[in-house]
């Protein structure tokens, strides 16, 4: 059970916008989350919150190649960037991260599975309806959990396709991402189904504004009902967590592994 810890170098990002914007910042909050007992972290250079707007490649390039660097001289953790564009990619392997984590799918650019398959990199599969600037404009769903498996299933065939390996598969089923409450306590509900595609299932619910509509509460006060939430998905089958707070993630995940194997053996 892993825990990934939340890197954000963005000035707009939902809950953490703003707070890492020099290396120094950045590297240290890094160490503090493997200190905390995060496994992963991962980095991102341009926010995916409802309505965000993309950034330039050199933009991104900036924020986030210095502290890739930066980390991978100080630690040995597991880094992953978050990004869509290829170049971005590229560039942040050849600086020690092993791992993209693309909320597009491949879907933004063509050149990303080749360039994660040359890397022999893994790579994070997630779904989501239309890009981070419209995909909290009116989500529909018939079928949520079936419909977003077909969608990861097609995904995971197109990334093959590009030469990466099965086993270098990650999915996503993308809580927060083109959802409403209901789509994303379905996908919670019956996340064991997502099994099916015979590969990890990382879950990123950290603070997201679907606990938000339960407790009505801002961000900064979503931390509860994200270890409840958190929990619940590590016993229904998630092998990843993706949170901003990892000591209290770690804790989580310790407890919640335990549960769900103390039931499997009952």
């Amino acid at each position: 059970m892993l825990v990934m810890g939340v890197l954000n170098l963005t000035p707009d990002s939902f809950y953490d916008g703003g707070r890492y914007t020099t290396t120094q910042l950045a590297v240290a909050r890094a160490l503090e989350m493997v200190e905390e007992g995060a496994d992963i972290i991962d980095i991102g250079g341009e926010s995916s919150r409802p309505g965000a707007r993309s950034v330039s490649l050199d933009e991104e390039l900036a924020r986030i190649v210095p502290v890739v660097e930066a980390l991978t001289s100080r630690s040995d953790v597991l880094i992953s960037v978050d990004t869509t564009k290829s170049a971005v990619a590229r560039a942040a392997i050849n600086c020690g991260a092993t791992i993209i984590n693309d909320i597009s799918a491949l879907r933004f650019d063509p050149e990303m599975g080749r360039v994660v398959a040359q890397a022999g990199a893994y790579l994070v599969v997630m779904h989501m309806q239309g890009t981070p600037e419209t995909m909290q404009q009116d989500p529909r769903y018939e079928d949520p959990v079936s419909e977003i498996k077909g969608y990861l299933r097609e995904r995971m065939d197109a990334a093959i396709s590009a030469g990466i390996e099965r086993e270098h598969l990650i999915v996503d089923p993308g809580i927060g991402f083109g959802k409403r409450l209901t789509d994303n306590l379905e996908i919670l509900r019956k996340l064991s189904e997502f099994r099916e595609l015979g590969v990890p299932i990382l879950v990123g619910l950290s603070r997201k504004s679907f606990l938000g509509e339960i407790l009505d509460l801002p961000t900064s006060e979503r931390l509860e009902g994200t270890i409840a939430a958190n929990a619940i998905a590590i016993v229904n089958g998630a092998d990843i967590i993706r949170v901003h707070d990892a000591k209290e993630g770690r804790r989580t995940a310790d407890v919640a592994v335990r549960l769900r194997k103390d039931a499997a053996q009952h």
